[in-house]
C-alpha cells in the first residue's frame, strides 16, 4: 500500500474519443437531403477526458486509464491530455480498433450526437493495473454504457477501488441502447458520489419524477448529485436535500461538457474534504464557466483563465 502522504489525487477510468462539433446549423438533418454548418471544431471529446483535463487545470493531480487506436485521432487525444498535465501512461493503444469519435450537431443549449465507440468499447477490467490505481486517493468512472466490456465488471472495479482505500464517483451518462442494465443495488454501495443528470436517474430507476428516483436510490447511495442544466442541482445525502441554483450564463456558446466540468469542480473540492454544499456550488460554477466557450475544455486552458471568467462573468472569486 502506498503511504497516504505520497498518493496522487484522482484516477479516471473511462472512454476516450474526439469530438467533431458542427455549430451554427439552421435545421435538423433529413434523410436524402444535405444541410450546412457554418463552423466546425475538432477537439478532445468524451465525458471522462473532459472531466480529467478540467480537473487537472483546477490543480488536481490526475491520471487516466482508457483505450484508443493507433490512428491520427489518437494523437489528438494524447496531445491534449498531456498538455493538461494528465498522466497518460496507462492509456492502452489497440492495434485492431480505431479511436472513438462523436459527431456533435450543436443547436444552442441542446445538441444531437452520433458516436462511433471504437477502441473505448474494448477496455476490460483485466487490463487495469490496480497497483497503479492504488497510488491514487479517488477513482472516477464515466460512461459505462459506452464501455460494455468494462460495464460487465463494474461492480468488481468499484469494490476493488474501495478495498484499496480509494473514495469513488460515477457519472453514468446516457445509455444509447436505453436498456439501463446496471444493477444499482449491487453497485451503489461502493460509490461515494453518484453524478447522474435528471434524465439519466429517472431512466436508471424506471421512475417518472425526481422525487421517486431519489427515493429509489436512497437505500443504496451515499451522496447522489442530480444535474438539471439551467435549473441547477439537487443533492441527496441520507435524509438531507441540498438545492444549488445554476450560475446562469446569458451568452451560452455551447453546453458540451458542462456536466462533466460540474463533476470536475465538485470532485476537486470533494477530495479536499470540503463541505458537500461547497462542492456543489463550485461544481455549478465550473459547469457554467464551461458554457462560455466552444467545446468541453476551451474555457479551461489555464487556472488564470478560469479565475478571470469566474470573476468577470459570474462575480465569483476563486482563490
Amino acid at each position: 500500500m502506498v503511504p497516504k502522504t505520497y498518493l496522487q489525487d484522482v484516477i479516471v477510468v473511462g472512454e476516450l474519443n474526439v469530438d467533431i462539433i458542427l455549430n451554427k446549423i439552421e435545421n435538423f438533418p433529413e434523410i436524402g437531403k444535405e444541410i450546412l454548418a457554418d463552423e466546425m471544431i475538432v477537439t478532445l471529446g468524451s465525458s471522462s477526458a473532459i472531466f480529467a483535463c478540467n480537473l487537472s487545470t483546477l490543480g488536481t493531480k490526475v491520471g487516466f486509464i482508457g483505450k484508443i487506436g493507433c490512428d491520427n485521432f489518437s494523437y489528438t487525444v494524447m496531445d491534449l491530455l498531456n498538455s493538461k498535465g494528465v498522466d497518460s501512461s496507462q492509456i492502452i493503444k489497440s492495434p485492431n480498433e480505431n479511436t472513438g469519435a462523436t459527431i456533435v450537431l450543436n443547436y444552442g443549449q441542446d445538441r444531437a450526437m452520433v458516436t462511433y465507440p471504437g477502441a473505448m468499447a474494448e477496455l476490460m477490467v483485466e487490463e487495469i493495473d490496480f497497483d497503479f490505481v492504488a497510488k491514487y486517493k479517488h477513482l472516477h468512472l464515466s460512461s459505462p454504457f459506452l464501455q460494455p466490456k468494462l460495464k460487465v465488471d463494474i461492480v468488481r472495479l468499484f469494490r476493488k477501488a474501495k478495498e484499496l482505500g480509494l473514495s469513488t464517483s460515477l457519472d453514468p451518462q446516457w445509455d444509447p441502447t436505453e436498456k439501463w442494465d446496471i444493477q444499482l443495488d449491487e453497485l451503489l454501495p461502493y460509490v461515494d458520489v453518484f453524478l447522474p443528470n435528471i434524465k439519466e436517474i429517472k431512466a436508471l430507476t424506471k421512475t417518472n419524477t425526481l422525487e421517486d428516483a431519489l427515493a429509489n436510490i436512497k437505500p443504496f447511495g451515499k451522496c447522489t448529485v442530480v444535474k438539471n442544466g439551467k435549473h441547477g442541482v439537487v443533492c441527496q445525502i441520507v435524509d438531507e436535500l441540498i438545492i444549488q441554483p445554476a450560475f446562469l450564463n446569458n451568452q451560452v456558446v455551447d453546453c458540451i461538457g458542462a456536466g462533466d466540468t460540474f463533476n470536475s469542480g465538485f470532485i476537486s473540492k470533494y477530495i479536499q474534504k470540503a463541505p458537500i454544499s461547497e462542492c456543489i456550488e463550485f461544481g455549478a460554477l465550473t459547469g457554467a464557466i464551461n458554457t462560455t466557450m466552444a467545446g468541453g475544455t476551451a474555457a479551461f486552458d489555464s487556472i488564470e483563465k478560469v479565475k478571470k471568467i469566474a470573476r468577470t462573468k459570474f462575480g465569483f472569486e476563486i482563490y
